[in-house]
């Protein structure tokens, strides 16, 4: 990394340092029913929305009933969702008069927004109405990053209480994380963006002649709103086919900062929400700082490997140095607007949160810097995460870690003074196998299947990477993608909707057990064989067990893939 890189990183670690903390006290005040600046404005809706839909908010829920209804809200939602693609072309808010979306379309994009993953299969601006726009993805934009803070707060709330048998109330949650969290965040910044040049009118497209006399359609469309909540919420599906690499989506440098700020702040901030709900601050930089670790780990040797550019073009004697007449380096599938620093740290800030947007195209790094993002993915997106998945995530691996830290000393490990025993191990283990059981099953039978291997646009470890990639950001709730891969058939876009179904709600069904099994424990006071978790050993324990974890695991797909591609690359060979 040179010093422009060293700087540019440096300045976006210090804006997510410095945001994360008051917006992370915030939140726990909200989800802790305290008094904030918002309620003279939130609080009145808030009732209302309870009084129209028959919630009681002071009645709390057991585990169970919190995953029952958290599974009822999203399957309806995705029902809502698919009959509305579905019959779009008769609905209004449709200028370019688009029909309805085909059946195992709308299946795919209704389980992709519902699960926050927002991944598409589809080209935005030519195939979903403003109206689905708005009312279909736009809203679940909302509504599936609540869900994902509420069952980070459930989780906190098992951490925090003892002898207890209830960890709030889903519809209470979810509701005060949309109207105090995502809502007057997103409407302040999309205001922002509209001052930056995103468009977000109704207007219908726009046809003008180029310079040679054709033809181009200029699509328009409410644009901003959208725009803002897909980063905020970390779901990342684009208003149109190009993501936020479209000037419209993404027009400038600072539009581009403020955006990849917004992918991860919640995520970060929710380490502080969790210090504060359990009553010791100390736990919660100890998880920021493994986050923060681990990021650093991830975004350096992708800018260096896009810096460095391909040195098959070295050898053939081309230039890739930066100079003032040239960016140097691997500059394809990157706008020119961001260059390679900007594109890499942003392809690393989507993946190590559930995000998925992009402004740069991930099949086109360099086999290493397409690594990263892969990886990224299969740690889990913990490194910030999305918004609560990457938290409970995280402290899913810390369990582990003291149950680890727990077997070197001969003790019973706790955490939080919560004796780590045998359910809680079960309901941790059960959370990690069902990640990698999700990714590489339906990939193995890609890539042995016509069908699978009719997508692929790359022959050899590349097209394994654009395989194995897309059934890891399935499951992973990410919605990125090598985007080589032809995934809008009949195969994938069925496979890949039930892996994002079993990757959010199959792992948020253990992990709320958890926190109903801790919830009912007292707390043991601490004593001289407790092992600390509030220090730096914890930390790098914390980060080995992580990246252990994930190359037990993954390591030998990755090194079918782009591993596999990057010796043939150093070698000379070409795929």
């Amino acid at each position: 990394m040179d010093w422009n890189a060293l700087i540019q990183v440096g300045l976006f670690a210090l804006i997510v340092l410095v945001l994360s903390v008051p917006l992370g006290r915030y939140m726990a005040r909200v989800f802790s029913a305290e008094p904030t600046w918002l309620d003279p404005l939130f609080g009145p809706l808030e009732r209302l929305i309870y009084r129209l839909c028959g919630v009681h908010p002071e009645r709390e829920q057991s585990w169970v009933e919190y995953a029952v209804a958290m599974l009822l809200f999203s399957g309806f939602g995705m029902v809502l969702l698919y009959g509305l693609e579905r019959l779009q072309g008769l609905l209004p808010l449709n200028p370019q008069g688009l029909g309805g979306v085909a059946p195992d379309l709308a299946f795919n994009t209704a389980a992709s927004f519902t699960t926050n993953t927002n991944w598409q299969a589809y080209a935005g601006e030519s195939t979903m109405s403003y109206l689905t726009q708005m009312a279909g993805l736009a809203f679940h934009n909302f509504v599936s990053a609540a869900s994902g803070i509420a069952v980070a707060i459930a989780v906190i709330r098992g951490f925090a209480r003892r002898s207890a048998r209830t960890i709030g109330n889903f519809w209470v949650d979810m509701t005060r994380a949309t109207l105090w969290v995502l809502l007057p965040i997103s409407a302040i910044f999309s205001l922002v963006l509209i001052a930056q040049g995103v468009p977000d009118n109704f207007k219908p497209y726009v046809h003008v002649k180029t310079l040679e006399g054709a033809e181009q359609v200029i699509a328009q469309g409410p644009v901003a709103s959208q725009e803002i909540i897909k980063e905020l919420g970390t779901n990342g599906g684009g208003f149109f086919n190009a993501n936020s690499a479209h000037p419209y989506e993404n027009p400038n440098p600072l539009a581009n900062l403020i955006e990849v700020v917004a992918i991860i702040i919640i995520g970060a901030g929710l380490t502080h929400t969790f210090g504060v709900m359990v009553g010791d601050r100390r736990q919660g930089w100890v998880l920021f700082w493994a986050m923060g670790l681990l990021f650093l780990m991830g975004v350096t040797p992708t800018i260096w490997a896009e810096q460095r550019g391909n040195p098959q073009f070295t050898a053939m004697g081309l230039n890739q140095q930066a100079s003032t007449t040239q960016s140097g380096g691997n500059m394809e599938g990157k706008e020119v607007r961001f260059g390679i620093v900007d594109s890499a740290l942003w392809a690393t800030v989507t993946t190590d949160t559930s995000c998925g947007a992009v402004n740069s195209m991930h099949d086109s790094y360099t086999p290493l810097g397409g690594l990263i993002p892969l990886v990224n993915m299969q740690i889990g997106e913990i490194i910030f995460g999305g918004v609560g998945s990457g938290l409970y995530g995280m402290l899913v691996m810390a369990v582990l870690a003291v149950f680890i830290a727990g077997l070197m000393v001969g003790r019973t490990p706790e955490y939080l003074g919560k004796k780590i025993e045998g359910r809680e191990i079960k309901l941790a283990m059960l959370f990690l196998l069902i990640f990698p059981a999700v990714i590489l099953f339906p990939a193995g039978v890609a890539v042995v299947s016509r069908a699978g291997l009719a997508g692929i646009s790359n022959p050899g470890p590349h097209g394994f990477s654009q395989i194995l990639y897309a059934y890891t950001e399935a499951s992973a709730n990410n919605g990125s993608a090598f985007a080589g891969l032809n995934a809008n058939t009949l195969f994938y876009n069925a496979t890949l909707g039930f892996v994002m179904l079993f990757g959010r709600f199959l792992m948020k069904v253990p992990i709320l057990a958890l926190a109903g099994s801790l919830a009912g424990k007292k707390i043991v006071p601490p004593s001289a064989g407790t092992f600390p978790t509030h220090g730096a050993i914890f930390v790098v324990l914390l980060i080995g067990v992580i990246l252990i974890v994930a190359a037990l695991t993954f390591f030998p797909a990755d090194a079918l893939g782009p591993i596999v591609e990057h010796l043939a690359m150093a070698a000379g060979k070409l795929y």
